[in-house]
């Protein structure tokens, strides 16, 4: 079981760093998935209990210019590590101006990520900080536990308007109850609403489109026979929606959500080469 990669590029190193500071917002401790062409950060909160999960894809090749991973088997060619990702956070914080940042699986004493930063020096020789993070490696019998989640089989998807919009209406709604109530409809509207003894507001947007989601068999999910006007709707804990609002670094390209009426809310945020799911379940 080996792991060892390398990034040079500095674009690459701040848009790595970016991600892992999404996560590292997202999850006190997460499950690291290494496999020949992807890295998976993954986050299992039993939905059924109220926990969040995430589920977040990197292409390698599009983020280290060096990348070897030899698995646990030749035949289960992957490796799964439990880590705090902060941790890995505060190590690249230290490489905002590195000339090129490794990262090592090691077993010295216990099994320790490794993170190299080499900064750029004005002698020849060149200054080398090195992080260990520690990590545990999962065991081939609970890899199934950490299965990519399944898209929900929604009654309606929508394209999300502006993340900043969202999360300063959010941060506002958070100062007066502590769940809010997404509801969307295949119109492309959306609207956010608070109600408390004193007080209800609510925040409409329109013109947001739905996404043109389509089945094995080329239709629509069951919201295909769905009244376009009709809202499906979802009470949620707002600061778990205002988590994702304010650490999210991922500058989505297109951002939407998934709503399975008063069961769960699914986020999807997607840039060229990062995946970002986050779930979050509805409240009685």
């Amino acid at each position: 079981m080996r792991f060892r990669a390398k990034i040079v590029d500095l674009a690459c190193l701040n848009h790595f760093s970016r991600v892992i500071n999404t996560i590292a917002k997202l999850a006190k401790s997460c499950t690291l998935r290494l496999t020949v062409s992807k890295l998976y950060f993954i986050l299992s909160d039993r939905v059924a209990n109220g926990g969040v999960s995430m589920w977040c894809e990197l292409c390698q090749g599009n983020f280290f210019d060096e990348y070897q991973m030899e698995g646990v088997a030749v035949d289960h060619n992957e490796i799964y590590l439990e880590l705090v990702p902060e941790n890995l956070s505060r190590a690249l914080k230290t490489a905002q101006s590195a000339k090129a940042v490794k990262i090592k699986l090691t077993n010295k004493h216990s099994p320790c990520l490794r993170v190299a930063v080499e900064l750029p020096s004005l002698s020849s020789s060149s200054r080398i900080v090195t992080h260990d993070i520690p990590v545990k490696v999962i065991p081939r019998r609970l890899w199934n536990d950490f299965r990519e989640p399944s898209v929900p089989d929604f009654d309606v998807s929508i394209y999300l308007p502006a993340l900043k919009t969202m999360k300063s209406i959010v941060e506002r709604m958070k100062n007066i109850s502590n769940c809010i109530v997404i509801e969307a409809n295949l119109s492309g509207e959306m609207n956010l609403k608070i109600e408390t003894d004193v007080v209800s507001v609510t925040t409409h947007f329109k013109d947001l489109g739905n996404p043109p989601w389509a089945s094995e068999d080329g239709c629509q999910s069951s919201a295909q026979d769905r009244d376009l006007q009709s809202m499906a709707e979802a009470r949620i804990d707002i600061k778990k929606l205002q988590q994702l609002l304010v650490g999210q670094q991922v500058n989505p390209t297109k951002a939407l959500c998934n709503i399975v009426s008063k069961r769960i809310v699914h986020f999807v945020l997607l840039h060229e080469d990062v995946s970002l799911q986050y779930f979050i379940p509805a409240l009685a």
